[in-house]
């Protein structure tokens, strides 16, 4: 049996924003589009379940130093939540639990419960989720047919619209906080109408500052050719857009890389993104107290030397 050539794989950083498709798992995703840019590092910033698309922005890289800004951000969801039925799963891929009948719902109704689960609210994380209990996920209780107890986590809805499609079924747009599960939201919306519900289809149109109208799918990217897929990248800055800038001159850039703390008259900041000035570079990030930048994530000379050189091919 032959063996399969190797990928020659080289040093690629920056942001791909990629629009997940239907049936594959984020990491199955990012493997994929790790391969195209034979890319030696990678990772993603929050998973999507395999029935979920949309959003999911892919960390090349030194871009992975800053991944977890992103697993902090809000996210904003469209789904479609199907009335009357409840599923083990709380999606379409579990099997049916419950069936109930699904009353006349008037807009008043649905305005209430919109208003009932906008704001900081209480969430019990489903069964099947990354979740862990006792070092196991729960996913894996929950194969093996067990029910575990979990603790309520507070989550914030921001904003939630609900509309009718037809007799038993609502579309949901939701801008929520980290952690909240839109699985579990469209249950407990379910039981708040009599009726149990589950989601029948998933879609993220937004992380952060980041919108699906922004990305590519899997089918366009696999579809470029090389040096289209690595202009395709984001900087490594496009991952700290609420940060404050400072620049720093050569000799300050190569103590601050070094992890020396530098003074400067700069206003106290709990977020800022160093660059160097000859050429502009990212060197890393850092907060300001009392004047003193004070080093937080700093990349290397080398990454930043191998950036500079990735941006000098995709201007030619």
């Amino acid at each position: 049996m032959e063996s399969r050539p190797k990928i020659s794989r080289h040093p690629v950083h920056g942001v791909l924003l990629l629009d997940k498709p239907l049936g594959l798992s984020s990491n199955q995703a990012l493997q994929k589009c790790k391969w195209l840019l034979r890319a030696e590092k990678a990772g993603h910033t929050g998973t999507l379940d395999p029935l979920a698309t949309g959003v999911l922005p892919l960390c090349f890289g030194a871009a992975t130093k800053f991944s977890q800004l992103q697993l902090d951000a809000d996210k904003t969801y469209e789904a479609t939540v199907r009335l009357g039925v409840r599923t083990s799963t709380g999606d379409a891929e579990g099997d049916v639990v419950d069936e109930r009948a699904v009353p006349a719902i008037t807009p008043e109704t649905l305005a209430a419960v919109a208003r009932r689960f906008t704001g900081s609210i209480r969430q019990v994380p489903p069964m099947h989720s990354a979740l862990k209990k006792d070092g196991k996920p729960l996913y894996e209780y929950a194969r093996a047919g067990e029910e575990v107890e979990r603790e309520a986590r507070t989550v914030v809805i921001h904003a939630l619209a609900l509309t009718p499609v037809d007799a038993k079924t609502l579309r949901l747009v939701a801008k929520v906080s980290k952690g909240t599960y839109i699985r579990t939201l469209g249950e407990d919306i379910g039981e708040a109408l009599g009726c149990g519900a589950h989601l029948t289809a998933l879609r993220r149109t937004a992380t952060g500052h980041f919108d699906v109208a922004h990305c590519a799918t899997l089918a366009e990217f696999e579809a470029m050719a090389e040096d289209e897929r690595l202009a395709r990248l984001l900087p490594v800055e496009a991952l700290l857009p609420g940060h404050e800038g400072v620049t720093l001159g050569h000799e300050d850039a190569a103590r601050f890389l070094s992890g020396l703390r530098r003074r400067g008259a700069w206003p106290d900041a709990g977020q800022v993104a160093v660059f160097g000035d000859t050429p502009r570079s990212l060197l890393g990030t850092a907060h300001v107290k009392a004047g003193e930048l004070i080093p937080s994530r700093l990349l290397s000379p080398i990454e930043i030397q191998q950036i500079l050189g990735q941006t000098e091919l995709q201007t030619q």
